[in-house]
């Protein structure tokens, strides 16, 4: 075998399995990737039952149904224009409950039904995950000036103090 010969074993053999490398990266994309929809992006754009994807809204007022001793949960998501009915089964965060923001991730069930594995809900009262607040924006249901403030946020007492003073949590200040 010549010089020439061998080497362009040697390359196609390297472009082989480069050509296998870059086909398994993309399909461990494809099955990790998840894409967020809202309600309305979910019934306009129809994405089918097989692919995972996260769904994200306001827990409508009044949906939120419990069942199985509390571990099956069925509500509706809604943007403002459009309700999407969601059923869980497991252990809801804490804070889930009718009227806060909520992401779920899982798929759509033949009957036209969210089935999430996941239930994520906002962690304090200012807290909206971009993407819920990008789509209620969109939906022009957003009111950033009806969010309730943090805890204690607003009406913590403010002090003004010379700049020589000693913080207050600083050992200069304890007994």
């Amino acid at each position: 075998m010549t010089r020439k010969r061998r080497r362009l074993i040697f390359v196609l053999a390297g472009m082989s399995c480069l050509g296998i490398a870059t086909f398994l990266v993309l399909n461990a994309f494809d099955d990790n990737l998840v894409f967020f929809y809202s309600p309305t992006d979910l019934v306009q754009k129809h994405p089918g039952t097989t692919k995972r994807l996260r769904i994200g809204g306001l827990v409508e007022n009044g949906s939120l149904v419990t069942s199985e001793g509390g571990k099956r949960f069925n509500f509706k998501v809604t943007d403002g224009k459009t309700d999407l009915s969601v059923s869980y089964l497991g252990v809801a965060p804490a804070l889930f409950r009718e009227g806060q923001g909520v992401v779920a991730e899982g798929k759509m069930a033949a009957d036209g039904r969210f089935e999430a594995a996941t239930l994520l809900a906002k962690h304090d009262e200012k807290y909206m995950p971009p993407e819920v607040a990008d789509a209620l924006k969109k939906s022009g249901e957003w009111r950033p000036d009806q969010q309730a403030a943090a805890p204690g946020a607003a009406d913590a007492p403010t002090s003004s103090k010379n700049a020589g003073d000693a913080p207050a949590n600083s050992a200069s200040a304890r007994p």
